[in-house]
């Protein structure tokens, strides 16, 4: 069998993640269609707009064959961290084959040598980012203007935006597990990454957001699939959590703080003095961000506060033998797939009892998971069972 990866949060899943899933399934051929998703917490620090057994099945209603959920060390950290976690677990299984990516450009040879540019970094490189850091700017944007004047000006285009900028991490990951797996960056169609204003058929999941917290329901119906737009009538409120993530950041110690992963260069000390005073926390995030400490690394830092996911744990998430915790799977396809899933060097996780099976190293990283999973329950309401897997 060979498996097509997908590293997603679908967090809504829309048209363009339904185009993305088509084509990588054409591209590929691949028997299996493997989605690697957040849990209830994602990449930027929020809270998803529902639950991950719901977005799971959003997965597998429009053409996944198996959704596994990202450990949420993985799922809150920087794009680097995120990869390497989600291609862990892929590279784990002998059957995965290749990684599909929405990116601004499909050229495959391009990334591999952004990837091979940027492994290892010469001193003059590594020294104009730090003096560009010490100047205010953030990491993604020192990289890119530090290889600017090299004599690699295509490859380092692709710093350019989120999505290539994570299909990068994505290839970088890959030969960092020694994987022989092909990479598909699949072009995207529709609005930008970061886009919030709805656009056609194809928005931003970014701009679908927007207008569900602005109670324009009604204006997504067309860019998402109507089993989708059913469900985003019961998305779920944040308030509870911001007012948590803000009290996080007044209760913690900075030296608490310190131990958070990209909490680093004097952060935490900004991040207490400011929750002295700034007690919303949209208002606190806005005094935080700086352009070199930006939002989404802000909020990231706040909710591993929230969750009490320290970067040694992160490290730790990194360094040993994990766990494939299935949410859902598709019904008529399930034998084939778990014979396939089970190949892998870590443990199938699909009841309670199954917890017996991962090793004491990796035990607290699923406790943790679980935890968040809790955590998610309690912030919004929601009453999700930890231990089960979806039959679509």
């Amino acid at each position: 069998m060979k498996i097509c990866g997908i590293i997603c949060e679908y967090n809504p899943f829309h048209n363009g993640h339904a185009y993305l899933l088509s084509e990588a399934k054409k591209l590929t051929k691949a028997d299996a269609v493997i989605c690697v998703m957040s849990g209830g917490f994602t990449q930027r620090g929020d809270l998803a707009v529902m639950d991950k057994f719901t977005r799971a099945k959003h997965a597998v209603l429009e053409g996944a064959d198996a959704v596994i959920e990202l450990p949420v060390p993985f799922a809150i950290s920087n794009a680097e961290i995120f990869a390497k976690g989600a291609v862990k677990l892929l590279s784990s299984i002998p059957d995965f084959s290749f990684l599909a990516f929405g990116s601004e450009n499909p050229d495959k040879d391009l990334f591999q040598k952004a990837a091979a540019l940027t492994e290892k970094e010469s001193p003059n490189i590594r020294s104009i980012i730090k003096a560009k850091l010490k100047s205010g700017m953030s990491l993604t944007r020192a990289r890119r203007e530090a290889y600017h004047n090299t004599d690699n000006p295509e490859e380092t285009n692709l710093f350019l935006s989120p999505n290539n900028i994570l299909g990068l991490e994505y290839t970088k990951a890959l030969r960092f597990f020694n994987s022989s797996a092909e990479i598909f960056p699949i072009l995207r169609t529709g609005s930008a990454h970061n886009e919030t204003k709805l656009s056609g058929r194809f928005s931003s999941s970014s701009a679908i957001r927007e207008a569900v917290r602005q109670k324009q329901l009604r204006a997504v119906k067309k860019n998402v699939p109507s089993f989708v737009f059913s469900d985003l009538k019961k998305t779920a409120s944040s308030d509870l959590y911001k007012k948590t993530a803000a009290y996080a950041a007044l209760s913690l110690s900075a030296e608490e703080l310190k131990k958070i992963t990209d909490c680093t260069e004097g952060l935490e000390n900004r991040i207490k003095a400011l929750a002295k005073s700034n007690y919303d926390y949209d208002v606190l995030i806005s005094k935080i961000t700086t352009k070199r400490y930006t939002s989404s690394r802000i909020r990231r830092i706040l909710a591993a506060a929230v969750l009490g996911i320290t970067d040694d744990l992160t490290q730790k998430c990194l360094k040993y033998d994990l766990y494939l915790k299935i949410l859902a799977i598709k019904q008529d396809k399930t034998e084939e797939l778990l014979s396939a899933l089970s190949k892998s060097t870590f443990p199938l996780i699909l009841r309670a009892s199954d917890e017996k099976k991962i090793s004491s190293k990796a035990l607290p990283v699923f406790k943790k998971d679980v935890f968040a999973n809790d955590a998610y329950n309690f912030f919004t309401e929601n009453k999700t069972n930890e231990h089960g897997v979806l039959f679509i």
